[in-house]
């Protein structure tokens, strides 16, 4: 898109075309409005038995907006802007200077980025991490071109994101290609193609200066780098992550762009090793929704897609045992949700039940784990729309309304031993009964059961 100047209060009183260019952040009612994708649920007895199989892919397109996406939204978009605010038009020139000619003296003498903004995401595998982030990216213009700024011309392009995966083998040459790769994508450049003329790549040092010089040169503010935990993995292999880390440290300090590190838990013991990394990692430690009403709420958006002649009921024991079985992890729910209509179709069955919910996680050998690191659950997230002067006090009520209401958990199977049954004279039960201490000395006493002396 073609740059829209407005004014920032975050730029102060030095021009910043960059931070101006920016566009506005969402509230949350707009995010969710984009991120929702619910398409029209199917009328499965109009269906014909061929294509109901057919349909069940459907499913996968079906995105349910949590409160908790808008936190990262929210935390992308300030990282971008945390950037922009950092760095001006002449430093940026300064930096791709000194950086070029390899002189330390002189980049050490310029404004050091102080405010630029990195962190960490991980969570448990199957929450949605990198779907909802490039969901969170995509609402945002990757590319914005820049032609005159008010009297001056200006001919640049600002990228303002990149989303790379962090090589298995944890190379500094993989993730520098990568990166110069993504760049080519965002603005139909082929500087990738300077790396395939030559007999031999680069070594890692020179590529990674090119990346530091391209970062600067399109502004680019901000880099998610995913699947972080391939780190930990080569790490305890070969010890190859120290130049990795080091590589990305460099990129945030001397290109002053805001890093984002995605990944699983594993990579939290990587972070902790690092006494500079543990400031560079904060963030978001994500675990899967409890069984509440966010939950309930959830699933009762996938209902609808059944496939099946007949519908199943919404019913507590199967929404209990669902949470069970796949223990709150979003990817596992809609899974198990597919695989049983799938087994329901094969076999003939009119309809769901907890037998094919039950044979669907034997199919896909789904184990959900029981314990947790440290983290926020899904469901803890609660995020107020701030846009005051568009929401009126009724429309605040009519959203109020609409929130799933937190329900008592209902095992779909009866845990425990069964209650014994007391007699009516017996302590336990006089207690639970609510009766005062005289009263139920009187009754004791009655009974025989109470001797006084």
């Amino acid at each position: 898109m073609d740059a829209v100047y407005t004014p920032n209060q975050l730029s102060g009183a030095q021009p910043n075309p960059f931070l101006e260019a920016m566009p506005e952040m969402l509230s949350k009612e707009a995010l969710f409005c984009r991120l929702a994708c619910s398409p029209p649920p199917p009328d499965a007895a109009q269906l014909k038995p061929s294509d109901r199989r057919r349909g069940l892919n459907a499913l996968s397109s079906v995105f349910v907006p949590l409160d908790y996406m808008a936190v990262i939204y929210n935390t992308l978009f300030c990282a971008m802007e945390s950037t922009y605010t950092a760095s001006a038009t002449v430093d940026s020139i300064r930096r791709v200077h000194a950086i070029h000619q390899g002189d330390g003296a002189a980049l050490a003498q310029l404004p050091v980025a102080t405010s630029t903004d990195s962190g960490s995401i991980l969570g448990v595998p199957g929450i949605g991490k990198s779907s909802t982030i490039r969901r969170c990216l995509r609402q945002i213009p990757q590319v914005i071109r820049h032609s005159q700024y008010g009297d001056s011309k200006l001919y640049c392009n600002q990228v303002t994101w990149l989303m790379v995966e962090c090589p298995g083998d944890c190379s500094v040459k993989t993730l520098a290609l990568n990166i110069i790769e993504a760049i080519d994508r965002a603005i139909g450049s082929s500087y990738s193609d300077l790396n395939q003329r030559v007999a031999r790549l680069p070594s890692a040092s020179v590529l990674a200066t090119r990346v530091k010089i391209l970062c600067l040169t399109h502004h680019v503010g901000l880099i998610v780098i995913d699947e972080i935990q391939n780190a930990i993995l080569t790490a305890s292999r070969n010890k190859q992550s120290k130049a990795l880390i080091k590589f990305l440290v460099e990129l945030s300090n001397e290109a002053c762009t805001s890093i984002y590190y995605v990944g699983t838990p594993s990579a939290e013991d990587l972070f902790l090793s690092q006494e500079h990394l543990k400031r560079r990692t904060r963030g978001l430690r994500l675990l899967p929704m409890r069984p509440d009403g966010i939950y309930r709420g959830f699933l009762h958006e996938l209902w609808p897609y059944q496939y099946t002649p007949e519908r199943a009921h919404f019913t507590d024991a199967l929404v209990n045992l669902v949470y069970d079985l796949s223990g709150g992890i979003p990817a596992y729910i809609v899974k198990i949700f597919y695989e049983a209509q799938v087994q329901a179709l094969q076999a003939g069955t009119e309809r769901l039940d907890d037998k094919l919910i039950r044979k669907a996680v034997e199919m896909l050998n789904i184990v959900a784990p029981k314990t947790y690191a440290k983290g926020t659950y899904l469901s803890d997230f609660s995020v107020c729309d701030t846009d005051e002067d568009t929401e009126t006090d009724t429309e605040a009520d009519t959203a109020e309304a609409l929130e799933p209401e937190p329900v008592r958990r209902l095992y779909a199977v009866p845990r425990g031993r069964p209650k014994a049954k007391r007699d009516k004279h017996d302590i336990l039960t006089l207690a639970a009964a609510g009766q005062d201490p005289e009263t139920a000395a009187a009754v004791l006493e009655q009974a025989g059961l109470l001797e006084v002396f």
